[in-house]
Formats: structure tokens, C-alpha cells, sequence
């Protein structure tokens, strides 16, 4: 792991990375930042924390997922960036950087999001579906999170946080707080078979600790989300070319070809993993649960 003085006036950069596909994709991530915000650390936690060591600009962090799934294990990446900065830019694995970023870079105390909407209005299309499918139970699951925070799901403080990437900004420990909740409310949702969608346990733990959530366009922030280039290319915002290079890279990551038996074990261990970590949650929620909710490093 690479040491790196923390830089309290201005941010620095954090993902999660488990399994391969991810940790190269974090590589491409970190290899951009290197580049184009070279000041600045970029923290990443993950299974295989040796693969970075060569990586100057990243402080790498082994990590085992305390959830069922890994999820909402970004938050404690987020909760160990804050003691390097007061203003910690939390970006998934697969997104790339592709300028130069500015030295500063102005955000409100809180959490700022690069895409958030209304959670009601969000909420509104499971009304549409059937009452015996899986929509339908997920929203059912939504209601039990809200429930045990008292937050009421119409409230228009509560928003739909595209998680991609969003900003933690320091706000006098209401920062701490919004994290302890969210991993509250992210193993509860463990409990009831949500481990999907960090979105919701984060809407609500903001709501819960009074946590201010802000929409910003991140002017300045000139990155690379594949779903996100897809919308403007469709939009007629971007031209399908300017980023094709990024989409052949991923590309080239995420469809690299397994051997047979490499593909065989991983359908049979996926869901055994999945399981067991399910048994595991539900033992340790009841035993000592803030061993799954509050990380201490």
C-alpha cells in the first residue's frame, strides 16, 4: 500500500474493486487519474490489494465484503478516504477519467450526486407492476427500510442516487453518521434479500441524519460511463466516435473469455457464495452486528 500525505484543503478519489474484471478496470481508473489529477489519492478497497502496489498515485486497502454482496462496500472506502481529505469523490470501477480535472473543485457539504431524482417518482413504477413479482417484493423490502428509519418514501427530501459517482463532503460529522446508517440500513436490507441497489439505504440514511443531497452536473469532471456516453450518443449529444477507445477497453475487460471450466465453477460458486454470505449476515446481525456495520481501520 502506498502511503500518501493527506491533503485536507482540497479531495481525493475512491472506489471498491473485488473480483478481476474489477480490478482491472480500477487499473484503467487509476492510470487516468495518475494523469490527469496526479495531486490527488486515489483509494481503493479491495480482495486483492498486491495488484496495485505498483500503482504510485493509489492507496490500495484489502478489504472482505461484509455484506452479502459487495455493494455497499464502498461506503467504508469512502469512511477511510475522509481521513485523507474533507471532500472524498466516490466513483464506480469501470468509470474513466478522460481530462485534465482542476485543482479545485467546488462542492456544498453533503453528498452531491452526478445523477439523483425524485425517490417518489422513482418508486411510482412499481406501482404499475403486478402484485406477485419481484418488483413488487423489492418495493415491499423498500417500505421495511424506510420503516425502521421513520422516513416517510413521498418525502420530497428523498432522493434516487444514480451511485455511480457522487461526492462526500464533510459536514461536522453528519458524514459519520450518514455512513453508520447506511451500513445499518444496507445489512438490514441484506436480511430481507435486497443486497442490490446501494441507492436506497443511502436515500434514507441522508434523509435519516439529515445528510444534505445535491444534484450537480460536476463541471470540470470530464469522465467515461458507458451507459452514460450510450444516452448521449442516443441523444445526439455526443459523437460515437470521441470515446470508442473506452468502450473497446472495457469492452476487452469485460467479455475477456474464460476457459470452460473457469466458467463452470463460477456458476456453481456465485450462488453458494451468495448463500453463504445470506447465512452468514443473518447469524451475525443477531450475535455482534456492528461487526458488519461500523469499520474500524
Amino acid at each position: 500500500m502506498n502511503i500518501l500525505k493527506p491533503k485536507p484543503n482540497n479531495y481525493c478519489f475512491c472506489t471498491a474493486a473485488f473480483g478481476e474484471q474489477y480490478r482491472n478496470l480500477a487499473k484503467l481508473l487509476a492510470t487516468d487519474l495518475n494523469k490527469f489529477a496526479q495531486s490527488f489519492p486515489l483509494v481503493i478497497f479491495t480482495d486483492r490489494p498486491q495488484e496495485f502496489q505498483n500503482y504510485s498515485n493509489v492507496i490500495a486497502v484489502k478489504h472482505w465484503c461484509r455484506g452479502v454482496k459487495t455493494y455497499h462496500e464502498r461506503r467504508f472506502a469512502i469512511q477511510y478516504a475522509l481521513s485523507y481529505s474533507d471532500t472524498v469523490i466516490y466513483l464506480d470501477a469501470d468509470v474513466r477519467i478522460c481530462d485534465f480535472i482542476p485543482d479545485q473543485l467546488e462542492f456544498l457539504s453533503g453528498l452531491t450526486a452526478r445523477s439523483c431524482s425524485s425517490m417518489a417518482k422513482h418508486l411510482k413504477k412499481y406501482d404499475k407492476k403486478d402484485l406477485n413479482t419481484k418488483f413488487q417484493r423489492k418495493k415491499e423490502t423498500i417500505e421495511k427500510m424506510a420503516n425502521q428509519v421513520n422516513v416517510n418514501l413521498d418525502s420530497p427530501d428523498l432522493k434516487f442516487i444514480n451511485e455511480f459517482l457522487f461526492v462526500i463532503k464533510a459536514d461536522q460529522g453528519k458524514e459519520l453518521d450518514f455512513l453508520h446508517w447506511w451500513g445499518k440500513l444496507a445489512i438490514y436490507a441484506d436480511t430481507l434479500g435486497l443486497h442490490n441497489n446501494p441507492t436506497y439505504a443511502m436515500s434514507l440514511a441522508a434523509v435519516k441524519t439529515n445528510f444534505s443531497v445535491f444534484h450537480s452536473e460536476m463541471i470540470g469532471l470530464n469522465f467515461f460511463d458507458d451507459r452514460i456516453e450510450k444516452e448521449r450518443i442516443k441523444s445526439g449529444t455526443s459523437n460515437p466516435n470521441a470515446k470508442a477507445e473506452y468502450f473497446r477497453a472495457q469492452y476487452e475487460i469485460e467479455q475477456k473469455k474464460n476457459k470452460l471450466l473457469k466458467r463452470l465453477m463460477g456458476k456453481i460458486y456465485q450462488p453458494l457464495n451468495v448463500f453463504y454470505n445470506f447465512i452468514r449476515v443473518r447469524i451475525t446481525t443477531i450475535i455482534n452486528p456492528s461487526k458488519l456495520i461500523d469499520y474500524q481501520y
